[in-house]
């Protein structure tokens, strides 16, 4: 099929580049001239494992192209995805200036049946929008020419959306039932084919269902999370370990073990902006979503909880410290910046005085940005702010490690490295990465987020060993491993050393 992709976002340029794999033929269209210009030469605008590897061999076998001509890109594809950004207005609201733009475009220049697929998210009713704005300018034109809108979101994972566009677990198809509408429900099948030979993972539902479909799923994920991290704080005080709660409930197959891992709160391009959108959405109703209001506040508050364990171990003023921070994008996988907790960790270690070491494999160029710009009224907080290399680097000489973001490099910790580096051995462990006991018995102090007392109650009430286990742990202690207690099953409740 001839396929037009509009954006060239994150969004865009993953589904373009799936599809095209798949053996359609994709024009991917952007008004920036630059981004178009770099991916034509080969290079990309985002970090996405294997993205870079993918567009060049579909661009090379002349399946994708990128290109800033709005007529031919409405004249090539048969189905015209909509992928643009939908940025929040200062209300929480969804912006769709640019969903609009893309409608008029489409209206203003198609001559035959098109297909308007919504990729991008957007509230309840805009595929209602989208349709009025399309027969205007067919109006305006004196043509009558059929169309349909379709709502077809995406569930892709930043950090995994190739094999999540590859396999997915269901395909949201929302369409009017009519004779557009019928007829593009058999194209979209047509598109969809490839995923349906073994299994029907399509769902066909109306579109005000399938727009409000993408909304409630991040809801419920950026709930499950804020749930967990109020209950993380609340083990804090009574001395509990968060990370056997995880385990204990999620063996629970009603609960399950998805997003339930306690931290230093969520970011990113989806979450904040899809709930704050939907609470939007509600009240221009007249309807409160209390839950999910209290969603966003618990987030915000639980992005400054390393700050505040920082502050509560060192005292409010840290001049004179100095800290190295593992991790700066969202989440690993990806060198997005959006909403990142570690951009409010970082801005509040620089204004108590602090010097700031950091590492992240891949975001480090767009952490500067994102931190220049929030910054912007205090430049001069900046200079107390070096990005490194190699993790190592950020520990000579600090006075506590922070980690931010649970990169795979940073899941195995050398306690040995830690002394010898650093003028005091403290981790504050954002993501319940490693295990406090293996670092207590190492002598670095550790603080996570629903289990930063532990090993200290353990010190002062040990539990018995036998002997041989004991030994064991002495035995790998002594090769300077200390490895990830995050495990997926209730079996390893007990972190293991080594």
């Amino acid at each position: 099929m001839n396929v037009t992709i509009v954006g060239t976002g994150y969004v865009g340029l993953v589904t373009g580049a799936c599809l095209a794999d798949l053996g359609h033929h994709v024009f991917c269209l952007d008004a920036d001239e630059a981004k178009v210009a770099m991916l034509n030469d080969g290079r990309m605008p985002i970090y996405e494992p294997g993205l870079d590897e993918l567009v060049a061999r579909n661009r090379d076998e002349g399946r994708l192209s990128f290109s800033t001509d709005v007529k031919a890109s409405v004249a090539f594809g048969d189905l015209q995805i909509i992928a643009v950004g939908t940025p929040p207005r200062a209300d929480g609201s969804a912006d769709l200036r640019f969903v609009h733009a893309a409608a008029k475009a489409i209206g203003r220049h198609m001559d035959r049946f098109k297909v308007v697929v919504q990729k991008s998210t957007v509230p309840v009713g805009t595929a209602e929008q989208v349709s009025r704005i399309v027969r205007a300018e067919l109006h305006a034109r004196a043509k009558d020419l059929d169309f349909s809108v379709v709502s077809n979101p995406e569930f892709l994972k930043e950090g995994a959306a190739i094999d999540d566009f590859m396999n997915p677990d269901r395909i949201v198809l929302g369409v009017d039932d009519d004779l557009p509408g019928r007829r593009a429900l058999g194209l979209m099948r047509q598109l969809y084919g490839p995923f349906n030979c073994n299994q029907e993972r399509t769902r066909v539902m109306d579109v005000r269902s399938a727009e409000l479909t993408k909304y409630a799923a991040n809801a419920m994920l950026a709930t499950r999370i804020s749930f967990m991290n109020e209950l993380a704080n609340l083990a804090d005080r009574l001395g509990a370990d968060i990370e056997l709660v995880r385990q204990g409930i999620g063996s629970d197959p009603r609960i399950g073990y998805s997003f339930l891992q306690a931290g230093a709160g969520y970011g990113g391009s989806c979450f904040p902006k899809d709930v704050d959108a939907l609470c939007r959405t509600a009240l221009e109703r007249g309807q409160r979503l209390s839950v999910l209001e209290a969603v966003q506040s618990v987030n915000q508050r639980q992005k400054l909880v390393l700050l505040q364990k920082v502050l509560g171990h060192f005292g409010d003023d840290l001049a004179g410290r100095e800290f190295a921070v593992y991790g700066l994008a969202f989440k690993p996988g990806t060198d997005d910046m959006r909403e990142a907790p570690s951009r409010a960790i970082i801005a509040g270690l620089l204004r108590a005085g602090a010097r700031v070491a950091a590492h992240d494999p891949v975001a480090q160029e767009s952490a500067a940005r994102a931190l220049a710009q929030d910054l912007a009224d205090e430049p001069e907080l900046l200079q107390r702010l070096r990005y490194v290399e190699r993790p190592a680097e950020a520990l000579v000489g600090a006075d506590a490690l922070l980690l931010v973001t649970e990169w795979k490099q940073y899941r195995v910790l050398n306690p040995s490295q830690l002394k010898r580096a650093m003028r005091t051995p403290v981790v504050f462990d954002g993501r319940n990465l490693w295990d406090p006991d293996q670092l207590a018995a190492a002598g670095v102090t550790y603080l996570g987020v629903g289990r930063s007392n532990l090993a200290q109650m353990r010190e002062a009430n040990p539990t018995p060993q036998p002997a041989q286990q004991l030994a064991l742990a002495k035995k790998k202690l002594r090769n300077g491993a200390v490895s990830s207690t995050r495990t997926p099953n209730a079996g390893d409740a007990l972190p293991a050393v080594g």
